[in-house]
């Protein structure tokens, strides 16, 4: 099994951004309440903090995710949380998890510059078993950040012309 092992980490990251019509703390109070992701994730659904916990750093929230017809829960860990710039979690909890997501945000003219980054953190299995796979769930996980961040741009303006 030790085809996972000449693989380059570096190259299974991204970042895709877009101007979202609203100030960075009202952004972030968007994106770090989880239970909205649904609202804007072509992915995730029934996403919810554990019982008594907020969007904190440590704090842990599961949620409901589906690709090519498969679908599992998740478990993921926030290790950033800075209201108005930064919101990240790790899928499998900041200690041993595979994914990182992160939002960065920064303001710009009336708006905000919302970020959303992806990087693998370690190989496992369950993401695929080549580079290619790799590669392969890099880009498809890229477009989803797409339709994320234009679907949430949407959403907010929207939500401004009512």
């Amino acid at each position: 099994m030790g085809v996972m092992n000449d693989i380059d980490l570096t190259d299974l990251t991204f970042t895709r951004r877009a101007w979202v019509d609203a100030a960075p703390a009202d952004v972030y109070r968007l994106v770090s309440d989880v239970s909205a992701i649904a609202r804007w994730s072509p992915n995730a659904s029934d996403v919810a903090y554990d019982d008594g916990a907020s969007p904190a750093v440590g704090a842990w929230f599961s949620g409901h995710n589906r690709k090519d017809g498969k679908e599992w829960t998740s478990r993921s860990q926030v290790v950033k949380a800075e209201p108005g710039t930064v919101f990240a979690f790790v899928v499998g909890g900041a200690e041993d998890g595979i994914v990182e997501w992160s939002w960065t945000l920064r303001g710009q003219g009336r708006g905000t510059v919302a970020e959303q980054s992806w990087r693998l953190l370690r190989t496992d299995p369950v993401l695929g078993r080549t580079k290619a796979d790799l590669v392969a769930l890099r880009d498809y996980m890229a477009d989803s950040a797409e339709t994320t961040l234009t679907a949430l741009a949407e959403w907010v303006t929207g939500r401004r012309s009512r």
